[in-house]
């Protein structure tokens, strides 16, 4: 995850927190579990908390806007917008024919968990960008602009270090039970075809 941080100070008034979402894509190849795996390995993208490759990532920056009023002896935040930037990195398999039916279902749901995972995320610096807005507005009246300033960059730099720690225990614990995880989709799918199977067998067993 790759997080970059801007406060931008400007005289117009801002509006609630928003999100700015894109998505890219990287491309594996493998016909079996184990090159997928490897492919994921080898063709993931890198994160900034560790240099291994990862089957998925979220880029993020946030951007605060700042509405001043200034008065004889005070300055004050009226208004705060910040944006949420992110930009999620999923895979994409190149199926090829001779992969088993048993491979393409267990990539479907690792897929699935994958970009849910990554959409988590997004959700999370989402949360985290309201909370800086709401921080910022309640500072309250400081002496001059450049103490609103000062003072802006502080509670910045205390909501974002909360937002890492957000993140980072998110991935612990995603980490931690992915395996039963991704036991019990494969269940659900697996029943999910087969009730689909069932039915459309008793439509077809139906007496005309």
């Amino acid at each position: 995850m790759l997080i970059a941080t801007t406060i931008a100070c400007v005289g117009s008034p801002a509006g609630a927190a928003t999100l700015s979402k894109s998505y890219s894509y990287f491309y594996i190849g493998g016909s079996t579990l184990e090159e997928i795996e490897a492919e994921l390995s080898k063709r993931g993208p890198h994160v900034s908390a560790s240099n291994s490759r990862h089957p998925g990532a979220t880029q993020m920056q946030f951007t605060t806007q700042l509405a001043f009023t200034q008065g004889k002896d005070f300055c004050q935040i009226v208004d705060a917008k910040t944006t949420v930037g992110v930009k999620v990195i999923l895979p994409k398999w190149r199926r090829p024919h001779k992969a088993d039916n048993d491979v393409r279902l267990v990539w479907d749901v690792l897929a699935s968990d994958i970009k849910r995972h990554e959409e988590s995320h997004v959700v999370i610096a989402k949360n985290y960008g309201r909370e800086l807005e709401q921080s910022l507005k309640a500072m309250g009246r400081q002496k001059n602009c450049e103490a609103v300033s000062d003072k802006a960059k502080t509670i910045t730099s205390n909501v974002l270090a909360k937002h890492e720690k957000a993140q980072a225990e998110f991935d612990r614990v995603e980490g931690k039970n992915f395996e039963s995880r991704i036991v019990r989709l494969l269940q659900y799918r697996l029943e999910q075809m087969a009730g689909h199977t069932s039915h459309r067998k008793a439509k077809m067993d139906r007496p005309i």
